[in-house]
């Protein structure tokens, strides 16, 4: 089997060589370095990351490389306008100016040493306000953080909060308001670096000022960046799918709606779910005794996922600051493990 390169570096403009590699010895990245074009063809598919000196781009275009993800060029300076046809034609995501943006490429290459197979993304919402789903995104988080990096992010800005539900709240860290002022790629490292942490639990979620809901652009670099450095990314999501939610939901390899097990809280379920694009990654975790998990699967028309009974003593644990799931045991860790098993079987169907 061919060892990857983790990074080739295809230029022989000797300055902007010399800063590549002072900037991938800072991130701890080795590099290929190739002055000769064609000969870089022989490493340019099997390399995690190519990055194209603006000296190379126009030999490289003529020469017509596969198309490949991970493609970026680097300049010394302002780009020539005249680079950006050969760069559209070998595929390159970004122009990165040199040494203006020696960050961006720090973070390119620093995330080189993380990479792994993605983290998928379990979206979580409530059938009904009340359902719990805040808090059963907060014990799925929590349990699946005792076997991997995790993320929880608060898709909810009027929602309880995950962070208040796992007593997290006055954690230092970046949130959202932050987040959303930014532009351009997120490094993965970085991303899990800043976060408000407890253990290997990650969360991103609101302070309590202004709120300043992201840009679709925004959460969707968040989302890339969360699945990079995690094993696994949990969404709290709110009911009422606005376009930040429905841009999240596009993405989620699943689909969890928590049900009340009643006549009213099917009844509001049946109102969601008229509101979701597709059903074919939902599931349903079914809530409460008051109903045969069956018989709500067929009122709703979704497969269950797992059922669970109300928890004794949850309320006075969210409100002493200890959270859900903190033992994994009981009903939410039963229900949290199931959801758990069928995030493996889906990272092996892929």
């Amino acid at each position: 089997m061919t060892r990857e390169t983790p990074a080739l570096v295809i230029t022989a403009d000797t300055l902007l060589l010399e800063e590549l590699s002072r900037l991938a010895a800072a991130a701890g990245a080795a590099t290929e370095a190739v002055a000769d074009v064609a000969a870089a063809l022989a490493a340019w598919s099997r390399a995690a990351l190519v990055i194209v000196g603006a000296d190379a781009l126009r030999e490289l275009a003529l020469l017509g490389p596969p198309r490949r993800a991970g493609v970026y060029a680097a300049s010394w300076g302002p780009p020539a306008e005249e680079l950006y046809r050969p760069a559209l034609h070998v595929g390159v995501e970004s122009i990165v100016e040199l040494p203006a943006a020696a960050g961006v490429v720090t973070d390119l290459l620093t995330d080189l040493g993380h990479r792994g197979p993605e983290g998928p993304v379990v979206g979580v919402l409530g059938g009904s306000g009340g359902a719990g789903a805040t808090t059963f995104a907060a014990a799925l988080a929590r349990v699946a953080a005792a076997r991997g990096a995790t993320m929880l992010i608060d898709a909810d800005p009027l929602g309880p909060g995950v962070d208040r539900v796992l007593g997290l709240e006055d954690v230092p860290g970046v949130r959202w308001p932050e987040l959303a002022q930014t532009s351009g790629r997120l490094g993965a490292r970085a991303l899990r670096e800043a976060l408000p942490r407890s253990g290997r639990l990650g969360l991103l979620g609101w302070d309590s000022g202004e709120i300043r809901v992201p840009e679709p652009a925004v959460v969707r670099e968040v989302l890339s960046a969360a699945r990079r450095g995690h094993d696994l990314v949990i969404v709290d999501l709110p009911r009422a799918l606005d376009e930040v939610a429905t841009e999240v939901v596009s993405r989620c390899d699943l689909l969890v709606l928590v049900v009340s097990a009643s006549v009213t809280g099917i009844a509001a379920a049946g109102r969601v779910l008229a509101r979701l694009p597709e059903r074919e990654r939902l599931r349903l975790v079914v809530r409460g005794r008051h109903a045969d998990p069956e018989v709500v699967s067929r009122a709703l028309g979704v497969p269950v996922l797992t059922a669970m009974p109300d928890q004794r003593g949850l309320a006075e644990a969210v409100d002493l600051g200890l959270g859900p799931g903190r033992t994994g045991r009981g009903p939410l860790g039963r229900a949290a493990a199931e959801v758990l098993a069928r995030c493996r079987m889906q990272v092996v169907a892929a």
